[in-house]
């Protein structure tokens, strides 16, 4: 039987960084991960260049039911104490926009860095190992991997949500969580693109690819001024993945087109120099061509009119038809692209300072399998190191 004093199951982001972290501190660690390769997420995240933390991540940025639980892991571990680490193994970084800080190179060499890490404080990564028949005992845990008894004093849960499931992801944290007894909230896909009801679907089909700077509003007044991006099966793009976590099913999302700009400024002086204009030639210096088509083609705008006719009366009505341009997802593109699962294991369950279990001593969870989902840009691999580093602690 082999024995260890911690065994961490997931070697994704928030697993890995658990496991150095009590490596240090001279605990004997596992981490068993069903997948062939450690961090898969990580290695496919940022177009496999890892936007692996937010220069101005804080507690702000995190959707959880209890707004408060985040604070004191992200205060002791930050976005500064990780970008130390990158730095401190040499990893070429730039920051794209918003404070989003990519590798310049490869996702690898985060993925590198943590295995580099494990390697360093003596934990060991056993991939893939299946785990099985989870019991409480008195000294701590038992179970299988692989079908081979294996003991340990802490159990650390960090496998992840639901989302993406080509990379292996599996309900298996939740499943642990509830055979403890432990309140699992629901869960739905989060930063994922929206689907649209066949006739807008048809309406926008020519836009597919075409993207343009928004502000997206969801109807609990939250606001993301980002790209919007058309696709073949309705609108994608970071304005509306960060949206996608705010909205609930059968809402609208309102759209600005022309964030930023006063239009009745811009086509009046537009109006003054070239006053038989038309608006949808006007319009098009403004946003994509095709766009200011099919709005005129829809009855949105009357694109024939000339910016003579433009009275107080039109003008406010365009800026309402362009300002708050409504649309109505029929959904999500669901897990299958989705970057995170909103809800999970319910907050209530945990200590915030070391992410174990209130009613389960000895029994942590870290990253994604929580009721915590940060904004799209980074810092939900920053919750990933934040807890897992709490956690890493304490173990």
């Amino acid at each position: 039987m082999a024995q260890f004093d911690v065994v961490i199951i997931g070697a994704g982001a928030a697993g890995l960084m658990c496991a150095a972290q009590a490596g240090y501190r001279g605990r004997k660690v596992l981490v068993v991960d069903h997948a062939k390769q450690a961090g898969k997420k990580i290695l496919i995240s940022g177009g496999g260049r890892c936007n692996f933390t937010n220069l101005f991540a804080s507690p702000a940025n995190y959707l959880c039911r209890n707004p408060h639980f985040v604070k004191s892991a992200l205060a002791r571990f930050t976005q500064h104490d990780f970008i130390e680490l990158v730095d401190r193994h040499g990893i070429a970084y730039h920051e794209k926009t918003l404070g989003q800080l990519f590798c310049d190179d490869s996702a690898k060499d985060i993925v590198q860095l943590l295995l580099t890490e494990c390697d360093w404080a003596g934990a060991k990564v056993q991939l893939k190992s299946q785990v099985s028949q989870i019991e409480k005992t008195a000294a701590g845990f038992s179970l299988k991997v692989n079908g081979e008894a294996v003991t340990c004093q802490s159990l650390v849960v960090a496998c992840g949500g639901l989302s993406m499931p080509k990379l292996c992801a599996t309900p298996l944290g939740y499943q642990i969580a509830e055979q403890f007894g432990l309140a699992i909230l629901p869960t739905r896909a989060g930063l994922v693109p929206f689907t649209l009801d066949k006739p807008d679907l048809d309406k926008f089909a020519e836009l597919a690819g075409v993207s343009l700077p928004v502000s997206a509003h969801s109807e609990d007044g939250t606001v993301f001024k980002e790209a919007l991006l058309f696709t073949h099966r309705g609108l994608s793009g970071p304005a509306i993945l960060q949206i996608s976590s705010f909205w609930q099913p059968g809402q609208d999302v309102t759209l600005n087109l022309l964030p930023g700009l006063d239009i009745s400024d811009a086509l009046g002086k537009m109006a003054a120099k070239h006053p038989n204009q038309a608006l949808k030639t006007a319009l098009a210096r403004l946003l994509p061509k095709r766009l200011v088509e099919i709005l005129g083609e829809h009855g949105a705008i009357d694109g024939e009119m000339p910016l003579k006719a433009l009275d107080a009366g039109r003008m406010k009505k365009l800026a309402t038809a362009l300002g708050e341009f409504r649309v109505h997802p029929n959904g999500t593109e669901g897990y299958r692209t989705a970057e995170v699962t909103l809800g999970g294991l319910d907050t209530d369950e945990l200590s915030s300072k070391t992410m174990e279990s209130k009613q389960v001593p000895g029994l942590y969870f870290i990253g994604e399998v929580m009721d915590v989902t940060g904004w799209l840009g980074g810092y939900n691999f920053q919750w990933a190191w934040s807890s897992g580093w709490a956690a890493g602690q304490a173990v």
